[in-house]
């Protein structure tokens, strides 16, 4: 089993032919909603990938929960630990401009109650055969006693870097698989603008250092990894992307469901490479989400 320790939200997602100036009020154009927030994402991608997944989170006593939660209750979700707060919901307010430029507000609410006490309940549950996965939209000592307990119970954990917090170094040290983008790896390596080589050998730099797992997501470019000392490449589709929000937190769930499944390292990279270039073909992050069966079409 997958257990996804992590944010739940709604995206209200607003459309106009330009971004506002400070003070400036303009038209809009479109307004949608959709289910988010990189937890849930994450469990779904990793659901939809035919692993078994239970989702661990907080969710307000309103009415964007049941939305927040719908396509993951759909999917076959185990959502027993998802706990209701008196705090609204989390919700990403995102502006996207005519030209595709966009800018968001996050709002922590219910996540900001998923705790240290939550983490000890959800890692005492696991087995030796489970994943724990982790992001950085609830609270950090919530990531860190959840990963403190994994190490201590000799259980793999798996952490996304993202969205890059203060946290986001230390914390990403303490996981076994680490996964970031280009610009979260160059945080956790304390580099900056790397050429491919130069990633590359920070990247040894840091697996040495550490003995993690690293992998990095190069968008278009597919996926760099180093694993007990081997470095690793996949690519994913040569696509013309429509929306690129749900590819990342796709790939982490394909990723992780492919290891459970019992892949091996290399074609869980490739599967989940392939899975994130699907995810861009879609507006949306969790409705862009392709299922196992889209994805081994295309491998």
């Amino acid at each position: 089993m997958i257990t996804v320790f992590g944010s739940i939200n709604m995206d209200l997602i607003a459309t106009t032919a330009r971004l506002p100036k400070p003070g400036e009020t303009v038209a809009g154009t479109g307004f949608s909603t959709a289910a988010g927030g990189k937890g849930a994402n994450q469990a779904l991608a990793a659901k939809r990938a035919g692993a078994e997944v239970r989702m661990v989170g907080a969710v307000g006593n309103d009415h964007f929960a049941a939305d927040a939660l719908a396509l993951l209750k759909e999917a076959g979700t185990d959502l027993t630990a998802v706990k209701t707060v008196e705090e609204p919901t989390g919700t990403a307010h995102i502006l996207v401009g005519g030209d595709g430029e966009n800018v968001i507000v996050v709002v922590e609410s219910a996540n900001g109650r998923v705790t240290a006490t939550d983490a000890h309940e959800t890692v005492a549950a696991l087995t030796a055969d489970d994943i724990l996965m982790l992001q950085l939209e609830i609270p950090a000592a919530s990531v860190e006693a959840a990963l403190v307990a994994a190490k201590a119970k000799g259980l793999t954990s798996i952490i996304n870097i993202a969205p890059l917090t203060d946290d986001a170094e230390r914390l990403g040290r303490m996981a076994d698989i680490v996964i970031a983008n280009e610009t979260e790896f160059e945080l956790l390596a304390g580099a900056h603008n790397l050429t491919a080589e130069a990633r590359e050998a920070a990247m040894k730099t840091l697996h040495d250092e550490t003995g993690q797992t690293l992998i990095v997501t190069l968008g278009g470019d597919g996926v760099v990894a180093i694993k007990a000392g081997a470095m690793y490449r996949a690519r994913g589709l040569t696509i013309e992307p429509v929306n690129t929000v749900g590819a990342g937190d796709t790939f982490c769930g394909y990723f992780a469901a492919s290891l459970n499944e019992g892949l091996d390292f290399e074609a869980a990279l490739r599967r989940a490479a392939v899975a994130g270039s699907l995810a861009c073909l879609k507006p949306g992050a969790q409705p862009a989400i392709p299922t196992a069966n889209e994805v081994a079409a295309k491998l």
